[in-house]
């Protein structure tokens, strides 16, 4: 008889902040751990507050992990941004961008590639152990020094951000789960991990640069890469020992539980790749995977203001020349065609689109990718 496994989930409301009443903006984090001979991994999700369905990825994989043999310590935070997630207009959510500073939720993470031109110097004779270790250190180190700095210099979104990003130093493997608003699940992936991508149930990967734009992956991957680099320009190999990706899981304002149960085990598979389980069945699906570099991610904005019929299907592979779009436009009815056809000049697959149906001019349309080729 096989007795089930029960792994020990603690919760920890850590502090990100203080309201206007004084009282305490604070977090749920998840914690599980293993048996410390694997990757440590977080994931996180719902920064921006109309993002909720990662909220229920991570219900789903509590739920499984706290079955698994693991060896891979796992950290877990929904609802990064309880500011994000509480902007509410009428029966909307908001939450894309602080509403005091305009900036968006996931663009003030701090970039702390700087420390590697003089780290490098100092590390050129440890191993890996240490030098991953002392890098790690350092970074969480730069973070604190910012935390522990003047309060008066920080916002709320940066202390929160902050926040966050001491614990996502801390792993090895970051997950930030987002959604579009309507859109198909897509992964943004450095390149240098590009063979991790094929082990996530996502059809459609976008290959990204190491700049920084103050994202959350970014903001883990772009040192350790740079690091790589600097050793390598030094002519001494050190493998990139942090993935970060940012995992979108298709539109917003939505939960679906079936679904998130699908995106936990397409999770549950790239890190059984990634060896944190003994026991984990968990493989990728059969699937034909596209990808595209970040510079051929094309937006496409309303060449005029109207009413939107949305005709491109999200993930379809549509032809140049074909529609993607309607725009009705009534107060035009007797002056000229109320009707106007829109169309793309090139290939491309249709990754998400505007979520209202009025649009003014310049409004981003669709998100498109283009010159794209097949995951191999």
């Amino acid at each position: 008889m096989t007795t089930q496994i029960t792994n020990q989930i603690t919760q920890e409301d850590i502090q990100v902040g203080e309201i206007a009443n004084g009282l305490p903006l604070t977090i749920p984090v998840y914690r599980i751990k293993g048996n410390a001979t694997g990757p440590k991994v977080y994931i996180q999700a719902n920064m921006h507050g109309a993002e909720v369905q990662g909220n229920a990825v991570i219900y789903q994989l509590l739920e499984q992990l706290k079955h698994m043999h693991l060896t891979a310590d796992i950290t877990l935070v929904p609802y990064a941004n309880p500011i994000g997630c509480n902007q509410k207009s009428g029966e909307f959510t908001l939450g894309r961008f602080d509403p005091i500073t305009g900036t968006n939720w996931n663009r003030m993470y701090q970039d702390n590639t700087f420390l590697v031109k003089e780290f490098v110097q100092k590390h050129l004779n440890s191993d890996f152990e240490t030098i991953r270790k002392e890098f790690r250190q350092a970074l969480i180190s730069e973070v604190d020094k910012v935390l522990d700095g003047p309060a008066y210099a920080i916002t709320t979104g940066k202390r929160i951000a902050l926040n966050l990003q001491k614990l996502a130093h801390k792993a090895d493997i970051v997950l930030d789960l987002h959604t579009g608003p309507i859109s198909s699940k897509h992964l943004y992936c450095p390149k240098y991990a590009k063979t991790s991508a094929s082990y996530f149930d996502i059809p459609h990967v976008l290959m990204i640069p190491n700049d920084f734009d103050g994202a959350m992956d970014e903001a883990n991957f772009c040192p350790w890469w740079s690091l790589t680099e600097a050793f390598s320009a030094l002519d001494k190999e050190f493998p990139v020992a942090v993935e970060a990706f940012t995992v979108e899981l298709g539109s917003q304002e939505l939960i679906d539980l079936k679904e998130a149960k699908n995106d936990a085990d397409s999770i549950l598979s790239y890190l059984t790749y990634k060896e944190a389980f003994t026991d984990s069945k968990h493989q990728p699906k059969t699937m034909l995977r596209y990808v595209c570099e970040l510079k051929d991610y094309i937006a496409f904005y309303a060449p005029m203001g109207g009413m939107v019929e949305y005709l491109a299907p999200l993930g379809s592979h549509i032809k140049a020349g074909e529609p993607i779009a309607n725009i009705l436009r009534m107060e035009r009815y007797l002056s000229e065609q109320p009707l106007q056809s829109i169309c793309l000049d090139q290939d491309a697959i249709t990754i998400l689109h505007f979520a209202s149906a009025s649009v003014n001019q310049g409004t981003e349309l669709y998100k498109f990718m283009t010159n794209y080729k097949q995951l191999t």
